[in-house]
């Protein structure tokens, strides 16, 4: 998944571009950026900045043999470096670094989904939030912390944006375990759709369920 807009790619990128910048409703575009989620210990979210420290670790772990093949990011640093500011200077998503007892382990990106591909699959709402993750640190992966942050992750987001009543996720309809963690949660599956860069696997989590969507 990338946010940055078709303009600022090489033609041979443009297909990493999810944003829809086109016959938009005013009510969807009139929503500004997704809220930074304010986490409960041992839990701590922060905007990633596109230089340093953040810049490092998130080209490293977007390169690494279990993140590479479901983002399809292994990008050279200077471009992630120029889709993170790409991110901070639009109001589509957000980049973020998370820290867990005080040591970064993953990269999260929130994003408006009413202006994502991936709103022409369910009646999408202007407030709906999709989310994304990776865990860059190897060593945190099969012990439930993934599930842990996202639930975090729902919780921060319906505490700072009362008007947002859906999370939306996306896995790779091949991540399995992206799936079961998923279902675990209690996310509603819509079915298996496919995006210009990949099948994905459409969940839902609800604020109430009168939230819950339809498929499209």
């Amino acid at each position: 998944m990338n946010t940055v807009e078709n303009g600022d790619l090489p033609a041979a990128d443009a297909e990493y571009s999810r944003e829809i910048r086109e016959g938009l409703d005013p009510a969807v575009l009139a929503v500004g950026p997704p809220p930074v989620p304010v986490l409960a210990g041992p839990w701590r979210m922060r905007l990633a900045r596109p230089e340093g420290e953040d810049l490092d670790l998130i080209h490293g772990w977007m390169n690494a043999p279990h993140v590479a093949p479901f983002w399809d990011q292994a990008w050279p640093r200077q471009r992630w470096a120029d889709a993170l500011a790409g991110q901070l200077a639009g109001t589509y998503s957000r980049p973020f670094v998370v820290d867990l007892d005080g040591e970064p382990f993953a990269y999260v990106e929130l994003y408006r989904a009413a202006r994502d591909v991936v709103a022409a699959h369910y009646d999408a709402r202007p407030h709906d939030v999709g989310y994304h993750v990776a865990i860059g640190d190897k060593d945190r992966i099969g012990k439930g912390i993934g599930g842990k942050l996202f639930r975090a992750v729902i919780d921060g987001v319906f505490a700072a944006e009362p008007e947002c009543a859906r999370i939306v996720s996306e896995p790779d309809a091949r991540n399995e375990a992206a799936r079961r963690m998923d279902v675990k949660l209690g996310l509603h599956f819509l079915g298996e759709v496919d995006l210009p860069h990949k099948r994905a696997a459409l969940f839902i989590y609800p604020r109430t369920p009168a939230d819950v969507p339809t498929p499209a």
